[in-house]
């Protein structure tokens, strides 16, 4: 029988590395409003609509599988077939 881990305890071991990693997407936010100009590139929209999600309710329990899903290509039926 496995026994499920407390939320407390998961916490505990993963939160050094969970604030460097938040913090480090902070930094990198930061450097990308600095750079001047425009960005309308799709990425940074994939970046907010993932940092949406991951602050949701946590009755989200797949959040990992979703933001995988928004960098993720649409599957193409033809991607077997070499492109002209």
């Amino acid at each position: 029988m496995t026994v499920k881990a407390k939320a407390s305890d998961v916490l505990e071991r993963e939160i050094l590395s969970l604030r460097g990693k938040i913090i480090e997407v902070a930094a990198t936010l930061d450097r990308i409003g600095r750079a001047g100009g425009v960005c309308d590139d799709p990425r940074v929209e994939q970046i907010r609509r993932s940092l949406e999600l991951m602050s949701r309710p946590r009755d989200t329990a797949d959040r990992a599988e979703q933001v995988q899903l928004i960098f993720s290509l649409p599957y193409d039926p033809q991607w077997r077939q070499p492109r002209v």
